[in-house]
């Protein structure tokens, strides 16, 4: 059986935040960590039609998280 592997590296101002925000909808088959500016995430399985599955979620997932860290940066800016 094949096994598939990908990651996905992003930069973001709040990368523990968005990493934070993305752990919770992982599946069994994914980790995400944050390191500096860098969010990465890894992907496995053995059917690839399973991994662009995870990936298209993971990627909605992910603007959705931007955003949240996003706003709640905006939210504690206009409060100091």
């Amino acid at each position: 059986m094949m096994q598939i592997e990908g990651r996905i590296t992003t930069v973001h101002a709040k990368a523990g935040c968005v990493a934070a925000a993305l752990k919770p909808d992982n599946l069994r088959s994914m980790t995400t960590t944050a390191h500096g500016n860098r969010v990465v995430t890894t992907i496995t399985g053995t059917q690839l039609r399973s991994v662009i599955a995870s990936v298209d979620d993971y990627l909605m997932n992910l603007a959705i998280a931007e955003d949240a860290c996003s706003i709640r940066n905006d939210r504690t800016i206009l409060k100091e």
